[in-house]
């Protein structure tokens, strides 16, 4: 079977060569049939003028048909539900002359109905044969004839059983007990010497059709034995060529694997599904070990901070947030979804500097229409739950078949029961589709990816397909192109330059925001007039709770016939692409921040300000420049806090002091608690405590308005190592292997009152703790110990989210990314470590050339200090160090960075304290 997206490189002559060749295809099965095997026979069957002539073919077994595959194309391939057989059996071929010898023994067909398919080796709907009918067909290997016998009776009493959930049982018990009988064939290895790691049954997936075999990875392919040899009797892959794999629900089941062995082609070499979650993700972790950075390039963050600076266009950013979200074009209830971006399909000329050429990306297809909105929350409002606005989804097979018919026909035919759809709703005009979506009652489908390529087959008949005549009398040829695109390949060249221009640019994140993002589902997706039907998100039914056979699989049928909801991929406001103008912006180094006027585009608010503020300054991380240094301690340096106006900077150390001190009057005050070691500091909100952490078990709360130890809080059994604050909340992080929760008002210490400590919650390791940090939420806390293992928490309960030893020494220090779905984690083995949230698994490790010790990031740009007293700026997308900057003669021990990210103070081993701003 061939790949359902290949028709993107040459459809026309992949469809021409393989109806030349073979013409029976998975796709005459009915949805969900298995082919099981193939026997060279003779169709002995009486038929006009050649009554007495033997057909000579290949009979297909599958698990609700039977196909006979004629050797001349010209006749048609004949197909026989095993449901409409009123007879199967073993019967002998008598000549005419009652005494000679009986000839070797035939099957013998009893139907009330045949479908004839092809003739005339022509795509077209399939024609039938109704009434009493009997065929007999001759293996030319007569000793297997009563073998396939009880196998099509067999089969024969699964298809006749009362119930479907009772006749999918009875296939499916058969389809395992024949892949148990049989196994992986070696002798198909690639190479002698191969070592197989694991073998396992599971199902190729292509569009509408699996195909059942057995799965065998070695240490150097990965192979796929069909059960039936068909096409091929096995498919290899070259570990070392793949490129991406991931993760796939099929049939809303986690059980599908998608193997690319090419970096951005919409079309995998292989989909499988596997009978077991355990099977599919003991393979994926063994693939992802033949990979470089694998996982690493394949997160939505990374893709998204790709895009936002213009190092992938729009396509193929929308293309990996589909592959993350499960769309796959293997899948059509999950097909890669893409947006309607132009609204104007009238006008002769396409002005793309119009905003009035565009759709509003900000909202879902349902609601560009105002009235038709109004009477779909009219009928919303006043529905019994589940609730739902759109009676249809945006992506379903159907639809995506209703663009691609004219090079898939026969992905339709399988669809639709061997029919095309009515010539009036056929995709005739792209005009009339989008007015359809604006005006139509049940119409709300968005587009495929197709209409943002390079191959225009799509919108032709070059097959030649006989798809009916409209109403007015004329035939369904070519689709009707909008005025300003002169061929079809001028009208995709045009919807590129649309899907790339600056508006879209400016506007996509809103439209990724509804198919991809927080308003996907929940209260942001009734606000945005974005809510479909329960069942068709990710979790909106439980499939497998369903006892009842029959209504789990009519549910199951009814979920991926509609159409399926992306996955979810962020569930907060996706930033903005950084379009030309802003990088003009940073790239001009004249520009000062008293420039940065409020007019400028994007930077209406304060906000808006501040986030363009840390794009620039990540932007130039590269070119920090030295502003003043301080050496105004005995020994290393620990921690760095300062005071919100920037006045004063406060600093710990190991010769136990914290200081005081301002880049215009130096240092202004020394305070020792005890005469051991401070390990951090850091500043309440109120701006009027330094809190610090002691090697002596203690936390030390210095006031500086009255310019003295305010509080002591003795709250551990060996050194405090680090400390964070959040609410009214202090985390304090121990070597005596705990980290504790602890209520401690900001307000009652900054008024001199008696401080209350309440140990809210006490979280235990198996090492001590060296380094913590909570994420922006405050939800969630990370914690790295002596042994190297990174360990995450939900504040709200004692045992951990999830725990990985991800370096083989102490961790340094460990942070959340902005956005809460990543940590990065630096150590003693000269690692720098990224690992998911969500997941909890190790999705990028970089190896530095020394040991780094700090660091700051922006969930993508690294400035961290190592070993040796230098700055390292990191690209974790490329794993590389862009930039060197010498600063300390020892290492770098400690790092401050403020909110707009445009000023860094550096602490070392060498005593100094130096103060650094990025250059625009």
């Amino acid at each position: 079977m061939y790949h359902f997206g290949e028709w993107r490189k040459n459809i026309l002559n992949i469809c021409h060569l393989f109806m030349l060749m073979c013409r029976f295809s998975l796709l005459l099965l009915d949805l969900e049939e298995h082919y099981f095997e193939q026997h060279t026979a003779y169709n002995l069957t009486a038929r006009g003028p050649e009554a007495n002539r033997r057909t000579s073919g290949s009979l297909k077994i599958c698990s609700k048909s039977i196909i006979f595959e004629p050797d001349d194309a010209v006749k048609p391939i004949l197909k026989i539900l095993l449901k409409d057989c009123k007879g199967i059996g073993a019967v002998e071929e008598r000549g005419h002359n009652p005494f000679t010898e009986s000839k070797p023994a035939c099957i013998l067909i009893e139907t009330k109905q045949i479908y004839l398919i092809k003739e005339e080796n022509m795509v077209a709907p399939y024609k039938y044969e109704r009434g009493e009918k009997k065929v007999t067909f001759q293996l030319e290997v007569p000793g297997k004839t009563e073998d396939i016998v009880q196998i099509l009776l067999q089969l024969h009493r699964a298809s006749c059983l009362d119930k479907l959930g009772d006749q999918t049982a009875m296939v499916a018990a058969i389809l395992q007990s024949r892949l148990a009988r049989t196994c992986f064939d070696k002798n198909s290895f690639q190479h002698v010497t191969e070592n197989p790691h694991m073998e396992c049954v599971a199902e190729m997936v292509s569009p509408l059709v699996t195909n059942a075999g057995h799965v065998c990875i070695t240490d150097c392919n990965l192979y796929f034995q069909p059960m039936n040899s068909y096409p091929d009797s096995v498919v290899q892959i070259g570990l070392h060529s793949v490129r991406r794999i991931y993760k796939r629900r099929h049939g809303l089941r986690p059980l599908g694997l998608e193997v690319f062995c090419t970096e951005n082609d919409l079309c995998s070499d292989i989909y499988l599904k596997f009978y077991s979650t355990k099977e599919r993700d003991e393979l994926y972790y063994y693939i992802a070990t033949f990979l470089e950075n694998h996982i690493a390039e394949c997160t939505a963050e990374s893709y998204m901070l790709q895009w936002q600076r213009g190092h992938i266009s729009n396509y193929q950013y929308l293309l990996h947030l589909n592959n993350l979200a499960d769309r796959s074009v293997n899948d059509l209830s999950q097909y890669p979804v893409f947006p309607w971006v132009i609204s104007d399909y009238s006008s002769t000329q396409l002005d793309l500097l119009n905003p009035a050429s565009f759709r509003d990306l900000s909202k879902p297809i349902g609601a560009l229409n105002t009235e038709r909105l109004e009477r779909l929350l009219e009928r919303y409002r006043d529905m019994p739950e589940p609730h739902f606005m759109y009676g249809s989804h945006y992506s379903s097979p159907g639809y995506v078949l209703f663009y691609l018919v004219r090079v898939a026909p026969e992905h339709m035919l399988c669809l639709q029961n061997g029919r095309f759809d009515q010539a009036d709703r056929m995709f005739n005009s792209v005009g009339e589709t989008w007015k359809n979506c604006l005006e139509g009652g049940t119409d709300f489908k968005e587009l495929i990816p197709e209409f943002y390529g390079s191959d225009s087959s799509f919108l032709k008949n070059l097959l030649g397909l006989n798809l009916g005549r409209r109403q007015g009398g004329g035939r369904v040829e070519n689709v009707e192109l909008p005025p300003w695109a002169s061929d079809p390949d001028d009208f995709l060249e045009k919807m590129r330059l649309a899907l790339e221009c600056q508006y879209v640019s400016e506007h996509l994140h809103e439209w990724i925001d509804l198919i991809f993002g927080y308003k996907q589902r929940g209260s942001e997706a009734v606000a945005a007039h974005n809510v479909f039907h329960p069942f068709t998100y990710e979790g909106g039914v439980d499939c497998d709770s369903i006892e009842d056979p029959d209504q789990k699989i009519a549910m199951l049928t009814q979920i991926l016939e509609f159409g399926q909801t992306p996955r979810q991929l962020f569930v907060t406001p996706h930033p903005q692409r950084i379009t030309p103008r802003f990088h003009n912006l940073s790239a001009t180094p004249s520009l000062s921040s008293s420039e940065l006027s409020p007019l400028s585009p994007s930077m209406e608010s304060f906000e808006d300000l501040t986030e363009e503020s840390k794009k620039m300054a990540w932007s130039n991380m590269n070119k920090l420049a030295l502003q003043s240094c301080h050496k105004i301690h005995k020994e290393a340096v620990t921690g760095i806090a300062v005071a919100l106006s920037g006045d004063s900077i406060f600093s710990t150390s190991q010769d136990s002091t914290l200081k005081m001190f301002s880049k215009e009057n130096g240092l202004q005050r020394s305070v020792s608690f005890s005469n051991m070691a401070l390990s951090s500091c850091l500043m309440l909100p109120d701006d009027k405590i330094v809190v610090c952490s002691s090697w002596d078990n203690n936390v030390y709360f210095y006031s500086i308005a009255y310019g003295r130890r305010q509080d002591t809080l003795m709250g551990h059994d060996d050194a405090v190592s680090h400390i964070c604050w959040r609410d009214d909340k202090l985390y304090t992080a121990s070597w005596d292997s705990t980290v504790k929760i602890w209520k401690c008002v900001a307000d009652d210490i900054s008024s001199n009152k008696r401080t209350q400590f309440d140990l809210l919650a006490e979280f235990e390791h198996e090492a001590g703790v060296n380094t913590l940090d909570l994420s922006p939420a405050g939800t969630l806390l990370a914690t790295g110990t002596k042994e190297g293992t990174l360990t995450l928490w939900d504040i709200a309960s004692p045992l951990p989210l999830n725990q990985l030893t991800c370096h083989s020494g102490k961790i340094h220090q460990v942070a959340f990314s902005p956005d809460s779905r990543h940590i990065l984690s630096v150590g003693e083995d000269s690692c720098l470590v990224v690992t998911d949230v969500q997941t909890g698994m190790l999705i990028a490790t970089v190896h530095a050339e020394q040991e780094q010790r700090c660091f700051c990031w922006d969930g993508n740009t690294v400035l961290s200090g190592g070993m040796s007293g230098d700055l390292s700026v990191w690209d974790l997308l490329s794993s590389k160090v862009i930039h060197k900057i010498p600063a300390h003669s020892g290492a770098v021990t400690c790092m401050w960075m403020n909110e707009q990210c445009s000023t860094i103070i550096t602490g070392g081993v060498d005593k100094q304290i130096i103060l650094w701003k990025p250059e625009y």
